[in-house]
C-alpha cells in the first residue's frame, strides 16, 4: 500500500527520501542508506539530528509534563528561556512572546507595531520570506507561486526593492543607495510616514537565495525609521541562532531593531519562535492581544534550553563561521571548475550557488537534477531563489571540515554530470 496517497497533493516535495532515523548530521531511510543532510529540515536542525542532550531534555521533560498551556499558567522551562534570550538578544530586546512557526511570530511583531503605533502600513522587501500564514504571506514576495491564487492580500502592506546587487547588475554601493532612494520615494508617494507602523526585513534573505543585506543598507533602514518614528523589525527567522557565523545576522551592522523574530533553529526541530522587543513597546501593545493554544510549549522550551546549552559547549556559533569560511572557499573554487555555477553567495552555513545555462541564464531544470544527482550519491540540498535556481547549503551547525569535504566531492561529481 502507497501511504503516500493519503498525503495532499499540493504538498511538493525535494525528495522522495522516507526518513528512518538520523543522527548528527545524517538521515537514514528505511533500508539504512545514509545521507549527509545539508538542509537541516530547512535550518531548523541546528545542532543536528538527534543531538544527545537535545533527546535526554526532551525525554526527561515529557515524562513530568507535556503540555501546560501558558494563557492559563506559567512553567519553568519557559520562563528560563525568556531569560536565557535576555541575554542572547540586544540589550533593547527584553520581553518575548513564544509561539509555534515563525510565520506565527512574523503575524505578532506586525500586531504589536500596529498596536503600539496607532498605524496600519508596513513595509517590507521584495525577495521576503516572512511565512504564508495571510498577514506574514503579505509580506512575502519570494516567489509568485506562494501567492498564486490566494490574493488579494492583507491591506497595509507595501513591498520596496531589496539591495541585492546580482539581480540589479550594479555595485553593492550602488544598489544600496538606490535602494534607500527608493524607500524614501515609497514613503512620499505610498505610504507616508505618518501612517507606516514598521519595515520589516531579513538581514539575510533565506528563499530568495541567500542574500544578505549590506550593513549600510541596515544603518540606512535604522537611520529611516529613527527619523519617521517608524519600528523596525528584523526577521531572523532563518539566519538566526548561530547561522550567520554571528548569534545573530544582523550584529555586525552594528543596527539594533525594535522587534526581532526568531524560530527554526532555537528548539533543534520542535516548533518554537519568539516575538522579542522592550519592555516597554511590548506594553503597548493591547492586553489579551497575543496567544495561541500551543505557543511557549513546556517540551519545546526545554528543548530550546538544550540546544542553547549546546550552541555554547560545543562553540556553534564559532564552527558555523569557520565552517562557513571553508564551505564558501570550496564552493568558490570549484565554481572555477564547473560552468554551469554562476556564482556563490550567502554568509556563515547559510551559503548558495547559482545554477545556470550554457548562455549563463538562471537554469532551474539544470538545479533539479543537480539536487536529484546529489541525493542519488547520498547528500540532501535544496534549491531556492525567484527562478529556482539557486542550490543551497544548509548544513547543520555541527558540521566539521571532513564531512563538508564528503558533501563537495559528491556535489563536484553530481555538476560534472549534468
Amino acid at each position: 500500500m502507497n501511504h503516500s496517497n493519503n498525503l495532499s497533493p499540493l504538498l511538493q516535495q525535494s525528495s522522495k527520501l522516507e526518513a528512518a532515523s538520523g543522527e548528527g548530521c545524517y538521515l537514514v531511510d528505511g533500508s539504512g542508506q545514509r545521507y549527509l543532510d545539508l538542509t537541516s529540515g530547512i535550518g531548523v536542525l541546528s545542532t543536528g539530528h538527534c543531538h544527545p542532550a537535545v533527546v535526554n531534555a526532551i525525554r526527561e521533560q515529557a515524562g513530568r509534563l507535556i503540555h501546560a498551556q501558558y494563557a492559563i499558567v506559567r512553567h519553568s522551562p519557559m520562563l528560563k528561556l525568556a531569560e536565557r534570550l535576555d541575554g542572547l538578544t540586544p540589550s533593547r530586546i527584553n520581553s518575548f512572546f513564544f509561539s509555534n512557526a515563525g510565520t506565527e511570530a512574523v503575524e505578532a511583531s506586525v500586531r504589536l507595531a500596529r498596536q503600539a503605533s496607532g498605524k496600519t502600513n508596513i513595509i517590507a522587501f521584495q525577495g521576503a520570506f516572512h511565512g504564508r500564514t495571510m498577514g506574514a504571506l503579505s509580506l512575502t514576495s519570494s516567489n509568485a507561486k506562494v501567492r498564486h491564487g490566494v490574493q488579494p492580500m492583507m491591506g497595509g502592506a507595501v513591498i520596496a526593492p531589496f539591495p541585492d546587487p546580482y539581480w540589479y547588475g550594479w555595485s553593492e554601493g550602488r544598489t544600496t543607495d538606490f535602494c534607500l532612494r527608493e524607500l524614501d520615494r515609497i514613503l512620499m508617494t505610498q505610504s507616508t510616514p505618518e501612517e507606516t507602523a514598521a519595515i520589516i526585513i531579513e538581514p539575510v534573505q533565506g528563499e530568495a537565495g541567500f542574500v544578505p543585506a549590506p550593513a549600510s543598507f541596515l544603518q540606512g533602514l535604522r537611520e529611516c525609521c529613527d527619523r519617521h518614528g517608524i519600528l523596525l523589525i528584523f526577521d531572523e527567522v532563518q539566519c538566526g541562532n548561530g547561522r550567520s557565523g554571528s548569534y545573530w545576522a544582523h550584529t555586525p551592522s552594528g543596527v539594533v531593531p525594535d522587534i526581532l523574530v526568531s524560530a527554526k533553529g532555537l528548539a533543534s526541530g520542535m516548533p518554537l519562535s519568539f516575538m522579542g522587543a522592550s519592555r516597554e513597546l511590548m506594553a503597548k501593545g493591547w492586553p489579551g492581544s497575543q496567544g495561541g493554544t500551543y505557543g511557549g510549549n513546556v517540551v519545546a522550551c526545554a528543548a530550546a534550553l538544550a540546544t542553547l546549552d549546546v550552541i555554547e559547549s560545543e562553540r556553534l556559533v564559532d564552527n558555523a563561521r569557520e565552517m562557513g569560511r571553508f564551505l564558501r572557499q570550496r564552493l568558490e573554487a570549484l565554481s572555477g571548475l564547473c560552468p554551469i555555477i554562476h556564482d556563490v553567495r550567502g554568509i556563515g552555513l547559510m551559503q548558495a550557488v547559482n545554477i545556470v545555462d550554457h548562455d549563463g541564464q538562471p537554469s532551474p531544470s539544470r538545479a533539479e537534477a543537480l539536487i536529484k544527482a546529489c541525493e542519488e550519491g547520498g547528500l540532501l540540498l535544496l534549491r531556492c531563489g525567484v527562478h529556482g535556481n539557486i542550490v543551497r547549503w544548509l548544513p547543520p551547525l555541527i558540521v566539521n571540515q571532513q564531512q563538508l569535504h564528503e558533501a563537495i566531492e559528491i556535489f563536484q561529481g553530481a555538476c560534472n554530470r549534468i
